[in-house]
């Protein structure tokens, strides 16, 4: 879906209420502004933690000790701790 909104003067933009409570944002809330080579890119947190998520999936495939849990554990047994 492509929507055009209109950016104000003090550059202030207004997403459109069908679009703020499909996400969540009906009663306020933060959006993430990613700037890409193609364009801007706005998220929710929700969706920017989902987005690394499968990056980092991306990566390490399906390896339980890629993860940064199983790095920090890596870590404290060899720091002793």
């Amino acid at each position: 879906m492509t929507v055009q909104v209109t950016i104000t003067p003090n550059g202030r933009m207004s997403l459109p209420a069908d679009i703020r409570k499909r996400l969540g944002l009906a009663g306020g809330g933060a959006l993430l502004v990613e700037e890409t080579s193609d364009g801007v890119i706005l998220r929710t947190v929700a969706q920017s933690i989902a987005h690394a998520q499968a990056l980092a999936r991306h990566y390490t495939g399906d390896m339980p000790e890629a993860s940064v849990d199983a790095f920090l554990s890596r870590r404290r047994d060899d720091s002793g701790e």
